[in-house]
């Protein structure tokens, strides 16, 4: 974590779909080089705070600062565009096209004159990125539907990395994956701290969460019960505060 400006602010966000409130005040920083996790039951609101920051919804109220300057997300691809990536429980990847096709979905590069796609170029920069993050799959040459559920992930993760200039988020990152693969993507994971990329991660898995969170931000019925340093609190508090079993944790 650094002392600087955070990569991103969340200043009292508030998010109503019609009379039901889906997020209430709502203020979370997140620093570069720095992974924090975003806890919380079914229906706590983690996926709509994650649909907020990723410009799918716009919140209701509330402020959203990048670099300590206002921005406003009319849609997903605005907030790419600022440099933030989300890998989603479902992956979006395109099963029946190879690895580095997947891997620049939508930014295809070309060649001049006539525009044609630059798969060679495209298949070397992708075979350069996996090694560099040590996805361990065939070639940048195969097929999606032929790899694990663990390099899947992997490639999801990878493009991520490799377009995100500022926040990556994680949603549900090993939910379908045993126990040797989770561990692969668990490491894939921390290493993106290296890239000095801020990290926003979903978990139901609280031993995932103590093994790579710095911090932890409780949500409860789409309020925000606290926030903690993963080394200065346990799985007995958290889980308290995601449930509200002890009272409300200040």
């Amino acid at each position: 974590m650094t002392a600087d400006n955070p990569v991103l602010s969340l200043k009292n966000i508030h998010k109503a779909f019609g009379g039901v409130v889906a997020i209430e005040n709502f203020s979370l920083d997140l620093h570069a080089g720095e992974i924090v996790a975003l806890v919380g039951d079914n229906g706590a609101g983690k996926s709509t705070l994650v649909k907020i920051i990723s410009g799918v919804h716009k919140p209701t109220s509330g402020d959203i600062l990048l670099d300590g300057t206002p921005a406003s997300f009319s849609d997903a691809s605005s907030a790419r565009s600022l440099g933030i990536e989300v890998v989603y429980q479902d992956l979006a990847l395109a099963d029946q096209q190879p690895v580095y096709m997947n891997m620049f979905l939508g930014r295809e590069l070309t060649k001049p004159p006539f525009g044609l796609l630059d798969k060679k170029r495209m298949r070397r920069e992708c075979q350069e990125l996996v090694d560099e993050l040590d996805v361990r799959i065939p070639s940048a040459g195969s097929v999606i539907r032929d790899l694990s559920g663990g390099q899947r992930q992997g490639i999801a993760i990878a493009r991520a990395t490799h377009w995100a200039s500022k926040l990556v988020l994680l949603d549900e990152p090993t939910a379908a994956l045993g126990v040797a693969e989770t561990a692969k993507v668990e490491q894939l994971v921390a290493s993106l701290k290296e890239k000095n990329l801020a990290i926003l991660i979903i978990s139901h898995s609280l031993d995932q969460v103590f093994r790579l969170s710095d911090r932890i931000c409780v949500l409860r019925r789409g309020q925000q019960i606290g926030v903690r340093k993963t080394s200065e609190t346990d799985k007995n508090e958290i889980v308290s505060m995601i449930t509200g079993v002890s009272g409300q944790a200040a």
